[in-house]
């Protein structure tokens, strides 16, 4: 065991976080640890750094056993070295030792017959082999690399970079180090998707145990093989991924509430004996009996009352134009750093739109130029009778700071009522007297959840959401996606968190080489086309990719090279060709219509209406399976290509 808990309650003032709690951490463990926003997650880190006391019980570490933690409160670092000397700290060991053999080189300068210092310069430079120290440069660039540093940051000055930059080089650092034990709170806050997936590849064969704090199920899903969950004051043990304690924890749920609703049955028929017969003499012992079991008795808590199953509703009050925002030959550059160039794109009304890529590409800046709060070159024309919301940090400065949290969601004009405003904070993890507090005392991340439950509830018809889920926890995110599901209007929305993009957006939008890439399907749908185009790409000579700007087929098209060969296999080459396109064009416009169907399964209006909800459930299994049975087409359409290519017709 490399580190645990045995035993051990936690109480915070007169809260108590953690109740008798046992768990052990093995080495090499990949494990998650979760709970709603609140529990004590980060607390439970601190017990194991010793950061905190236990108020009872112990707090166990192997003898000898590093430990790495990242955290938010790391963001008080400041320094003027540069990040890849920040980065380079992980190596104590090797910066003192070089440090050593430039001193004793120089005494060598001076007097090279000195035997004693020479055997010290060979034995430190035998030590230094050995610790790998002659490779230190290249192991922290890589890193800093894979994070999404260019080689031009390199030598740039830690201060210089903002908070979650910063945070990646310590990350960077921190995973040098190679700790026996990992502990990440919230890794993927500061990562974009490159730097995600590379993370993901680097901790896979990472030699140590890594705990996990997170809410992207994605990242927990590919990394983790067990999952702790801080549920109710205890600690669960799920021995398997997120996906894998999804499905467990509806079943432990389910049994916790009916063993919860059979004690209130057997604690209800005790009071009322009690009630009936405490008065009456020959049967008071019995009745005393009966209050002393039911003072014993260790109560089972009301599964529900941790975090009620609230639904997020909004409506809009116009219905737009087919076309919502149009840009033509926009051109965005900072300084020397061009952004798009001449890029044209359309948004149409039902699009819900979710625009990938790498830190850096311009995401949030091409989300600005299409609400209008960005100067560009070029044109964006607005669609007829659109009503837009903006969600971003910087809509944090438009709220009131002398508001309560009630009073600011009154001012957007949802026309709810305050127990539905309420209800829709608790959404939105403000819950009892929280909605008194004054927006200026509220943190960034309060005021952050604020301004996007504002925009939620705000009746507009076109949503631009930038992070939307950085400050939510799990279920949040899960009520926020369904609320997306149900909305009437559109949206384009920038994140990271890929669960997040996969159960919202039917379209995926991407800058690539100063242009808008248009994919039409969902972020499966698109990781899945990029495999197979990687797949074509390393049989074939590369393709130039084209951007696909306000096309009308649903997946964009990218032609396959035609071999210069013979002319039957040119024939039969051009002919599978076509029909693997028209697949595409099939398997996007289904892909569309299943999403469709799915939103109507869950429309109150249709599951309320036997033969419409039997109807839309049939459509939507018959989508199902074309659409399975489009998809086997495809593949060996596409593997019938690639055969022709490589073994053409004699």
């Amino acid at each position: 065991m490399l580190a645990g808990l045995q035993n051990v309650t936690f109480e915070f003032g007169a809260r108590t976080i953690l109740q008798d709690a046992t768990w052990h951490i093995q080495p090499n463990e990949r494990i998650g640890l979760i709970g709603y926003n609140g529990t004590g997650k980060s607390t439970l880190l601190k017990l194991l750094v010793g950061d905190y006391s236990p108020t009872s019980g112990q707090v166990e570490r192997s003898r000898n056993m590093s430990i790495g933690y990242l955290h938010q409160d790391l963001l008080s670092f400041d320094t003027s070295e540069s990040i890849l000397e920040v980065a380079m700290g992980a190596f104590v060991q090797v910066i003192r030792l070089e440090t050593e053999i430039e001193r004793l080189g120089k005494l060598l300068e001076a007097d090279s017959s000195n035997e004693e210092v020479l055997h010290q310069y060979s034995d430190a430079l035998h030590q230094m082999d050995v610790l790998g120290g002659y490779d230190i440069h290249h192991q922290t660039e890589e890193v800093l690399h894979g994070l999404g540093f260019s080689s031009g940051d390199m030598h740039r000055p830690f201060k210089e970079f903002s908070g979650g930059w910063r945070m990646r080089v310590l990350l960077a650092k921190m995973i040098l180090q190679k700790p026996d034990l990992l502990l990440l709170d919230e890794p993927t806050n500061h990562l974009d998707l490159p730097s995600i997936e590379w993370l993901e590849k680097y901790l896979q064969h990472y030699q140590g145990a890594v705990v996990i704090v997170s809410h992207d199920k994605y990242f927990l899903n590919r990394m983790v093989t067990k999952i702790i969950e801080l549920y109710q004051r205890e600690l669960h043990v799920y021995n398997g991924n997120y996906e894998f304690y999804e499905k467990e924890k509806e079943m432990r749920v389910e049994l916790q509430q009916r063993a919860f609703e059979n004690q209130q049955d057997y604690i209800r028929q005790q009071e009322r004996f009690i009630e009936r017969f405490k008065a009456k003499a020959s049967k008071a012992a019995a009745a005393q009996s009966a209050m002393k079991r039911l003072d014993k008795l260790d109560r089972i808590e009301d599964v529900a009352i941790e975090r009620p199953n609230i639904k997020i509703n909004f409506r809009v009050d116009k219905i737009p134009g087919k076309v919502l925002v149009t840009l033509k030959d926009v051109t965005k550059v900072f300084g020397e750093i061009r952004i798009v160039q001449n890029a044209s794109a359309e948004i149409e009304r039902g699009d819900k739109i979710a625009l990938i890529g790498a830190n850096g590409k311009g995401k949030s800046t091409l989300l600005r130029i299409i609400g209008g709060n960005e100067q560009f070159e070029g044109e964006r024309i607005w669609g007829h009778q659109v009503d837009e919301s903006f969600y971003a940090q910087h809509q944090l400065e438009s709220l009131h700071l002398d508001n309560t949290v009630l009073d600011e969601m009154k001012t957007c004009g949802s026309q709810k009522n305050e127990l539905e405003l309420r209800t829709l904070l608790g959404c939105f993890l403000f819950s009892g007297d929280d909605v008194e507090k004054k927006i200026k005392v509220l943190s960034g991340g309060e005021k952050a959840r604020v301004a996007l439950a504002k925009t939620i509830v705000s009746r507009a018809n076109f949503l631009l959401l930038d992070e939307p889920t950085n400050h939510l926890d799990m279920h949040s995110c899960d009520l926020l996606i369904e609320a997306l599901k149900k909305y009437e209007g559109s949206f384009i929305l920038v994140s990271h968190d890929r669960y997040f993009i996969s159960k919202t957006a039917n379209k995926i939008w991407e800058i690539d080489n100063l242009q808008i890439k248009e994919f039409k399907g969902g972020y499966e749908e698109w990781v899945a086309w990029n495999e197979r185009m990687a797949l074509a790409a390393a049989k074939t000579e590369p393709v130039a990719a084209t951007p696909v700007s306000g096309a009308k087929n649903p997946i964009p098209a990218r032609p396959l090279p035609i071999p210069q060969v013979n002319k039957e296999t040119k024939k039969e080459l051009q002919k599978q060709q076509k029909i693997f396109h028209q697949l595409e064009e099939r398997i996007g416009r289904l892909t569309i219509k299943k999403g469709e169907l799915q939103g109507l399964l869950t429309d109150p209006s249709v599951y309320s209406d036997k033969s419409r909800f039997r109807e839309a459930e049939k459509n939507f299994h018959d989508a199902e399976k074309e659409l399975s049975q489009l998809n086997n087409e495809y593949e060996q359409a596409f593997e019938r290509i690639m055969e022709l290519e490589n073994n053409p017709l004699p």
